[in-house]
């Protein structure tokens, strides 16, 4: 089993498609000033000893040694030892809703961000017990198995956006039926679903959905997201905002908290209803709902030990350093 054991660093990994821009933008710099010394083809040809080869290549491994640092920074293990470690807890799958209208900012900084930093926190009162991320929004995926790496679940959680999901709308339904294959059936640990929404559904079968996962002695809990007076539902472009969604009339659309569908989820679903606001997000009520349940002791086989392998990533980078130093970006002349 692969395990990163600072694992955060991996987040720098978002800073290579600068890296390969800086890179792109210095090459263009370079043809723009050799083209106002006269035409640009016949410059390098001029240049015999210049190599757009030799070029290339050192500006690959330029970013190879910015990937392979980052990487390195994280250290990579490797499992070598496995035992069986006993655990109490409970099974937990939250499903958050990525629609659009989770961009709302009635709750500051939006209804999306505020949940994020909800499931952030409560990762880190979680012990023993095992958490796996579902998000939906027309379609449900799987963003987390359910798993106890606390670590790999921030990491998931961090990556989150209404970006990811290219089917707009509110299935909470389909939302419900996936955590519920998520969970491993075979173990007798109790089991909950938290639904993180506003409720704008779309879907009719929801309520069915509901009634199988309690069937299934799958308790839910849902956490509406947003005020009952709503706001309007931001657009954004390369990270500004540009304006407000309208409807087909021109009329700004306001997206609304549905508190009484949530409810009666959570009726059925024999869990508790949260509304969060300003003041709180409200999971860590929902939380010590979940931890009235019995936590039943299971046994896990677990990677207890690990080697690092850092060292192979430091050694590429030093590998790929050398090579930029000595590969230059002239060719060899053969002289005679």
């Amino acid at each position: 089993m692969l395990r990163y054991e600072n694992i955060e660093y991996l987040n720098l990994l978002l800073l290579i498609p600068i890296v390969i821009l800086i890179v792109w933008w210095f090459e263009r710099w370079r043809k723009n000033v050799l083209t106002n010394f006269g035409d640009y083809l016949l410059i390098e040809k001029l240049s015999p000893s210049y190599s757009a080869t030799k070029n290339l290549i050192r500006h690959i491994s330029t970013v190879l040694v910015f990937l392979l640092i980052i990487i390195g920074l994280s250290n990579p293990q490797i499992g070598t030892k496995m035992e069986e470690v006993k655990r109490e807890g409970v099974d937990l799958m939250i499903a958050i809703d990525l629609s659009n209208s989770m961009l709302t900012e009635d709750i500051q900084p939006n209804r999306l961000e505020r949940a994020k930093q909800a499931i952030s926190k409560l990762i880190d009162k979680l012990q023993g017990d095992r958490i796996g991320l579902v998000v939906f929004a027309g379609e449900a995926y799987v963003q987390l198995p359910i798993t106890t790496d606390y670590s790999a679940a921030k990491l998931f959680l961090s990556t989150i956006n209404t970006n990811i999901i290219p089917t707009q709308g509110t299935n909470i339904g389909n939302a419900i039926d996936l955590c519920m294959r998520s969970f491993d059936s075979k173990n007798q640990q109790n089991k909950a679903i938290i639904i993180i929404t506003d409720g704008e559904d779309h879907d009719e079968n929801v309520i069915n959905s509901a009634k199988k996962a309690f069937e299934a002695n799958i308790f839910i809990h849902t956490l509406g997201m947003g005020l009952t007076k709503g706001g309007p539902i931001p657009i954004y472009k390369y990270g500004r905002q540009v304006g407000f969604r309208k409807d087909n009339n021109g009329d700004i659309v306001v997206s609304k908290l549905n508190e009484k569908m949530l409810q009666e989820i959570a009726k059925i679903g024999h869990g508790s209803y949260v509304r969060a606001n300003n003041t709180q997000a409200g999971l860590s009520i929902l939380f010590s709902e979940i931890n009235k349940l019995e936590k039943k002791e299971i046994g896990t086989m677990i990677f207890t030990e690990y080697k690092d392998r850092f060292q192979l990533f430091i050694g590429l980078t030093l590998l790929f350093l050398i090579l930029n130093i000595t590969i230059g970006n002239k060719k060899i002349t053969n002289y005679v």
